[in-house]
């Protein structure tokens, strides 16, 4: 059923959907980690352009 309405529905530009599909796996992603990285973390990224004496932290 799928193979034939792709086939009826023209020329689909596959390199758009494929960017777009991208795109939104990036996105969600990037939003996923956000919320589930810890509020510490978050803090000393935040406070980075702020402080001129703050030490690496390196993972």
């Amino acid at each position: 059923m799928y193979k034939y309405i792709l086939q009826t529905a023209g020329n689909i530009n596959w390199m758009a959907v494929f960017a777009l599909m991208t795109f939104f796996f990036v996105f969600l992603m990037s939003v996923y980690l956000a919320f589930v990285k810890d509020a510490k973390s978050l803090q000393h990224i935040a406070d980075l352009p702020l402080s001129d004496d703050a030490p690496i932290i390196q993972d």
